[in-house]
């Protein structure tokens, strides 16, 4: 039982909204519920027909514990209905698709819905340990002397709180924060600022021309914003007219004055939610499904934390060789672009030998990916980077530009921050 093929039937998501310096209009479990509706409406069986629901989200906001649950009951998914939520970081949608091929393949589970939600937008403000003490210290005080030796030791900077997502996006290992080890990257592997920028720069106009194109509409979903009334169609933070001379007017954003990393080449702070629904053959043919791709495999690999970058390397590799496909067998590639550095380092050390025989234990090099075999209607430069979110994203949309393309095998893959790397290979079917 523990080889069961497995496929992904069908899927949707949000459009990513581009975070503006306030919190956005939905939360992690709205945004899971806007996706969730029209791809469940569409679907020939019952709502509460699935065995379980799987959600990865990193932000969890205090409103919504276990967001994985309150979107399953939201979606009106019946009382009974298990559901958890993973955490793996940037990985978190990816491992929730993951988790269900495992359960489906090993014959405990039949139909599974496996998504992602992100609102970073909602990330909290986090008090400074000293402000926390002191609060503390003037809850313990008793009496008026007690509470005005308290007092005197109140701070201006106490009201000055910290932004949760920066700290959440430093690693506390190695104390870089995530664009520090892009450019850790950019430096070993001689990734320059231009080359940087027109990688970017390609992004935006990819994601423009898929837009027009309308290869996303089924994909993804109108979100509605009951409050104000606003529609929200696509995402929004592409820039169709994106450019070399507005990239170079930006500055480096972690390494000044020198760094290759800037806002324009780096991925988007955003909010977002995906879904995937995945199926084991007993239910395609129960349910009269037409399955887009079998999940053929998967595979996760740690690293040094101030190369996170290079996860893909590390795990898409050793799952393409096992499943018996050399560099050039792979039709299609999805690799989240953190950022523009880090997409083309892991470019870079895949065509060195060096680094293949040292890293990789292979003979030579592992070849070089072609450009139009990778993220071909752009990637999280363009369209953002909801972290909890990409993952499951990346599968998704891999799942359906092959079926549009006509191609056969395709990897998605990804940068974990913390070190890490998770990768998914994909048959058409």
């Amino acid at each position: 039982m523990n080889d069961r093929p497995v496929y992904l039937v069908d899927g949707a998501r949000t459009p990513f909204l581009k975070a503006r310096g306030g919190p956005g209009p939905f939360t992690p479990v709205d945004l899971a519920v806007q996706a969730g509706r029209p791809l469940l409406m569409r679907q020939p069986f019952a709502r509460d027909a699935f065995d379980l629901v799987i959600l990865g989200c990193v932000n969890v906001i205090a409103d919504e514990m276990n967001p994985a649950r309150v979107a399953a009951l939201r979606l009106g998914m019946g009382e009974d209905m298990v559901a958890f939520t993973t955490q793996i970081n940037c990985g978190s949608g990816m491992q929730s698709i993951d988790t269900a091929f495992r359960y489906i393949r090993e014959g405990k589970q039949d139909l599974i819905l496996a998504g992602g939600a992100e609102a970073l937008s909602h990330a909290p403000l986090v008090l400074r340990q000293g402000a926390v003490e002191w609060f503390a210290e003037m809850n313990r005080a008793r009496g008026p002397v007690a509470q005005a030796r308290a007092m005197a030791g109140l701070r201006p900077d106490f009201f000055k709180p910290v932004i949760g997502l920066e700290r959440g996006l430093t690693d506390p290992i190695t104390t870089l924060n995530m664009g520090q080890t892009a450019e850790v990257l950019a430096h070993r592997f001689g990734i320059d600022r231009k080359t940087a920028d027109a990688y970017a720069m390609d992004s935006h106009h990819r994601l423009a021309k898929a837009q027009e194109e309308g290869w996303l509409d089924d994909e993804v979903m109108t979100a509605f914003d009951s409050e104000d009334g606003e529609v929200y169609d696509h995402d929004d933070g592409v820039r169709p007219d994106n450019d070399m001379e507005s990239l170079a007017k930006l500055s480096p954003a972690f390494e000044k004055p020198y760094g290759q990393v800037t806002p324009g080449n780096s991925s988007q702070i955003t909010d977002g939610a995906s879904w995937v629904i995945v199926a084991s053959e007993a239910a395609v043919k129960e349910h009269g499904l037409k399955p887009i791709a079998r999940i053929v495999d998967s595979e996760w690999a740690g690293l040094d934390p101030s190369v996170m970058g290079l996860g893909p390397v590390l795990c898409a590799t050793p799952l393409v060789m096992r499943n018996g496909y050399a560099l050039d067998g792979i039709d299609l590639w999805e690799l989240n672009e953190a950022f523009a550095a880090q997409v083309l380092s892991c470019i870079a050390a895949w065509n060195d030998a060096d680094f293949c025989r040292d890293i990789l234990g292979l003979e030579g090099a592992f070849g070089l990916i072609d450009r139009d075999r990778l993220n071909v209607d752009g990637g999280a430069i363009s369209l953002g980077h909801p972290v909890g979110t990409s993952g499951n994203r990346i599968v998704l949309h891999l799942a359906n530009a092959m079926k549009r393309r006509g191609d056969k095998i395709g990897v998605a893959t990804e940068c974990i921050g913390g070190g890490l790397g998770g990768a998914m290979l994909l048959e058409a079917v």
